[in-house]
């Protein structure tokens, strides 16, 4: 069954709330992160709890951004994004998260692509890899995603990046902690 992109953000939903109930522990700030598909359909910026900032990673512009900051950070279909180990991926996951190392970064963020689970899950198991959140949640928080997911893709993709200190070598992983985590 096809996703009805026409009932507003398919795959809509707080990061940190559904970590938390996966894990039944503290371990997110709630209304921090959300994640999602496309804002196509979307008319007011409360139906998606008003992102101060919104990083798309769709080749193509949102229509509407709601007064929110936007990152755009397309990859092209001819990589497979679970496919971390792959250089290309690897440059644009860095590059997406980069923008978590900045400490004005306005929250909550949205991040979001067309359908709100690849390229964003890969993108979400990525920041849940880097915050320390057990690989069994990160699996659990993707597959509570509609369409069609996999538990072996996000396996793939988390063991793509290994060590985040090594796999972000660039980035400062513990400022990107530090950011997210602090309310």
């Amino acid at each position: 069954m096809a996703l009805d992109f026409s009932k507003g953000c398919v795959n809509f939903r707080d990061i940190g709330e559904c970590v938390n109930i996966i894990s039944s522990r503290s371990l997110l700030p709630i209304g921090k992160l959300f994640r999602g598909g496309k804002l196509d359909f979307i008319t007011s910026a409360a139906q998606i709890y008003n992102p101060s900032t919104i990083i798309n990673l769709r080749k193509s512009k949102d229509i509407q951004t709601f007064g929110a900051y936007v990152f755009d950070f397309p990859i092209s279909n001819n990589y497979e994004k679970y496919e971390t180990s792959n250089r290309q991926v690897r440059i644009w996951l860095n590059k997406v998260i980069k923008v978590f190392e900045d400490e004005y970064l306005a929250y909550p963020v949205l991040i979001h692509c067309t359908s709100g689970k690849d390229r964003t899950g890969v993108v979400v198991a990525t920041l849940l890899k880097i915050l320390e959140i057990p690989d069994e949640v990160i699996v659990d928080e993707y597959l509570l995603s509609e369409g069609e997911v996999r538990f072996e893709w996000i396996e793939q993709a988390i063991a793509g990046i290994g060590n985040p200190e090594c796999y972000f070598n660039r980035l400062n992983v513990e400022k990107v902690r530090r950011n997210i985590s602090n309310l």
